[in-house]
C-alpha cells in the first residue's frame, strides 16, 4: 500500500511542474518570437514479482510488474515559427526561417536571439542598433552594428545586407551584414531570459546561416509573435490539473485503505 501513496505523490509532483511550464507559456503569450515550452515524462522503475516466459508451450506469456510513478524527464522547446506582425518600423526584423540574431551580452559573450525589436543607441563610435536592453546587435563577423546615416534611409535586405538611399535616391551599401546563425540541435539551446539562449555543446556551435539549410529571410518592418496557441494551452492546463486531483485521490483512497488495515482486529 506504501507503494501506492509514493507512486501517487511523483504524479502530482510532475503535475505541478505540467502547470508551471503551461503557466510560463500562457504569462509569454505576447512576448515576442516565444518559442512554447513542452514537459516531456517517462516512467519510473518497474519492479518485476514474476517474469514472462514460454517453456515446451507452458508458461506465463505476459510478466507481473508494477510502477513506481513517473518523473519529469525535460523541457522541450517548440522552435516552429510564430505568425508575423507588421509594425513599419525600421528597426524591427523577423526572421522566416531557422535561423537567430546575435547579441553581445555584458559579460562578452555572446547570446543568440528570435526577437529582432531592436533599438538605436547613441554612442561615442555613433549610432549602434542593439536590443531593447542596450546589448549591441551583431553583424556576420561578430562586430557591432553602427549607423551614419538618417533611420528613415535604412534599407535591409532579405539576406541581411545593410545599405540607405542617399539624397538622390541612389542605393548605397555599408559592407555589413547583419548576423543570422543556425545551431545543429536547436532544442539543446539553454534559455537564459530577455528572449536570449545560450549555446552549448548539446546545440552545437553557431553556424552561418547560409551554411546550413535553406537560407532564412530577414523582413523589416515586421516581428515574430510568440507561438503559444491559447486554446490549447488551457486544455493542456485543464488536463494537468484533472491528473493532479486524481493523483490525489489515490493518495487519500491509500491512505484510508492503511487506516482500515491498521484497524483491523483478531
Amino acid at each position: 500500500m506504501m507503494r501506492a501513496l509514493y507512486t501517487a505523490s511523483s504524479g502530482m509532483k510532475a503535475m505541478q511542474f505540467n502547470v508551471d511550464t503551461i503557466s510560463n507559456n500562457l504569462a509569454n503569450v505576447n512576448t515576442y518570437a516565444y518559442k512554447k515550452e513542452r514537459a516531456e515524462f517517462e516512467d519510473l522503475l518497474y519492479v518485476t514479482m514474476e517474469r514472462a516466459y514460454i517453456l515446451e508451450n507452458q508458461g506465463q506469456p505476459v510478466n507481473l510488474q508494477v510502477g513506481h510513478g513517473t518523473v519529469i524527464r525535460s523541457v522541450a522547446r517548440d522552435f516552429t515559427a510564430g505568425s508575423l506582425i507588421q509594425t513599419e518600423n525600421k528597426l524591427d526584423f523577423a526572421i522566416i526561417g531557422d535561423g537567430f540574431f546575435s547579441v553581445l551580452y555584458p559579460d562578452q559573450n555572446i547570446y543568440y536571439t528570435r526577437d529582432g525589436s531592436f533599438k538605436l543607441s547613441v554612442t561615442d563610435e555613433g549610432n549602434m542598433l542593439t536590443t531593447a536592453r542596450g546589448y549591441p546587435v551583431l553583424d556576420i563577423n561578430g562586430e557591432p552594428i553602427y549607423f551614419d546615416f538618417p533611420l528613415d534611409k535604412l534599407i535591409i535586405s532579405e539576406q541581411g545586407d545593410i545599405s540607405y538611399m542617399d539624397e538622390d535616391g541612389i542605393v548605397i551599401p555599408t559592407g555589413q551584414r547583419i548576423g543570422i546563425f543556425k545551431f545543429n540541435n536547436p532544442q539543446g539551446l539553454e534559455a537564459i531570459g530577455g528572449n536570449l539562449y545560450a549555446e552549448n555543446t548539446a546545440s552545437g556551435f553557431a553556424v552561418p546561416d547560409e551554411e546550413m539549410g535553406e537560407p532564412s529571410i530577414i523582413r523589416q518592418g515586421y516581428l515574430e509573435a510568440s507561438n503559444v496557441q491559447i486554446v490549447e494551452e488551457m486544455v493542456n492546463l485543464i488536463t494537468a490539473q484533472r491528473a493532479y486531483e486524481l493523483n490525489s485521490k489515490a493518495i487519500m483512497t491509500a491512505d484510508e485503505m492503511l487506516s482500515i488495515a491498521n484497524n483491523l482486529k483478531r
